[in-house]
């Protein structure tokens, strides 16, 4: 992993002010994500896609995975910093536009994630480390994960395509003590 592009996305958010809790620099919740991926990379496929491994770029589409939504930069400038495959699991696991969660989470955004490689990874990588903060902090937005976490799973593909992914699936339901 080139410690210039991992910056490249810390900056950004610095950019924007964009703090993690209101209190903590962002790139305190990306740190966190990027060791869920560690944690898990062994669960991806080992292979080259060109200039760097699929792992490689699904690990830094976890560092960058909040750039489109939460700063000032476009897919395309993503693109130019990070390359293609990193910026299509950005891409994918971006919000749609909507007033609320539900609107912003739809199921075309869900099914973007499911059809671009590597983005149930990363959204999963995304919603762990947002549980472990909440249960760090005793922070309200748990009882929201958990009231979710069936139906999100299920979107994911827990049970199909992406039963694969299992071990991650399962330490996300210890966490939320499910």
């Amino acid at each position: 992993m080139k410690e210039d592009k991992i910056i490249w996305i810390i900056q950004q958010h610095t950019n924007t002010n964009h703090m993690y809790d209101k209190y903590l620099p962002y790139e305190f919740h990306l740190r966190m994500a990027a060791n869920v991926c560690k944690e898990f990379k062994h669960l991806l496929p080992n292979r080259n896609d060109g200039e760097t491994s699929f792992r490689e770029d699904v690990l830094l589409a976890t560092w960058g995975h909040d750039l489109i939504e939460d700063t000032r930069v476009s897919y395309n400038d993503v693109k130019v910093e990070l390359g293609h495959n990193a910026t299509e699991i950005i891409y994918a696991v971006t919000n749609e536009k909507g007033r609320n969660r539900k609107e912003r989470a739809n199921a075309k955004y869900y099914a973007g994630i499911r059809e671009t490689p590597g983005a149930v990874f990363v959204k999963l990588c995304d919603r762990i480390a947002n549980v472990q903060y909440g249960i760090m902090t005793k922070s309200r937005t748990v009882e929201m994960y958990r009231k979710e976490n069936e139906l999100f799973e299920k979107t994911l593909g827990r049970y199909d395509e992406y039963s694969h992914l299992e071990p991650m699936f399962a330490e996300l339901e210890k966490i939320l003590e499910l």
